[in-house]
């Protein structure tokens, strides 16, 4: 929040600016919840990717994705998408409601639907998991165009990595998946990027980061 100048003072007795509290809520404001459900998406991304690129090896070491899917990637961002409804944003409410159930569904998904399926046909039921959320964020990212440059390089960048996510599961090219791993770390950073922007902005009282 940006201060008023301090008025001159006797050099003897030279005031000390306290620090100016956050901005307090004004009554019936809704906070916006676009800080919470973009940090939520970026942390599970970023863990899942560290395993997706191959920068952490022990595949065993993956199960640590699984809470992170149903409490924050998924919980957090449900809640984030009802908190747009009630503001009337329907691309909030669209993308963290999708990518919420996006979450929890892959929670599941691995846990209790993977160890029912052939052990040599698992890879192709993941790619076209992988491959119809790679269509539904394509056509976000249109909508996103209407957006900052930041967020439409989030939606660009998340859109490439579920497709090269897919492709490295259809075809089981090790390369193509480590490549999607590396576009989530991407993703990741851009998402937390963003949301550091709006926090800032909104508890400093003006624009700290640009978002383009």
């Amino acid at each position: 929040m940006p201060s008023s100048p301090l008025a001159p003072a006797p050099v003897t007795a030279a005031p000390v600016a306290a620090p100016a509290p956050a901005p307090a809520a004004a009554p019936g404001r809704v906070a916006n919840p676009g800080p919470l459900g973009l940090a939520a998406f970026a942390l599970t991304t970023f863990v899942l990717s560290l395993f997706n690129s191959g920068l952490v090896p022990n595949a065993a070491l993956s199960a640590v994705v699984l809470p992170l899917a149903l409490f924050y990637g998924g919980l957090a961002q449900l809640i984030a998408g009802v908190m747009e409804f009630r503001r009337g944003n329907t691309f909030g409410t669209t993308a963290f409601v999708s990518y919420g159930a996006f979450w929890m569904s892959f929670a599941g998904y691995v846990k209790f639907v993977v160890p029912t399926l052939p052990a040599d046909q698992a890879h192709i039921a993941t790619g076209w998991f992988l491959a119809a959320w790679f269509v539904f964020t394509a056509c976000m990212s249109v909508a996103a165009l209407k957006l900052d440059l930041a967020h439409r390089l989030l939606f660009v960048s998340l859109a490439l990595t579920f497709l090269f996510l897919a492709l490295g599961d259809l075809t089981e090219v090790t390369a193509l998946g480590r490549t999607g791993g590396f576009l989530g770390l991407l993703t990741a950073g851009i998402a937390w990027y963003v949301s550091l922007a709006v926090v800032a902005e909104d508890t400093w009282g003006r624009r700290v980061l640009p978002l383009g």
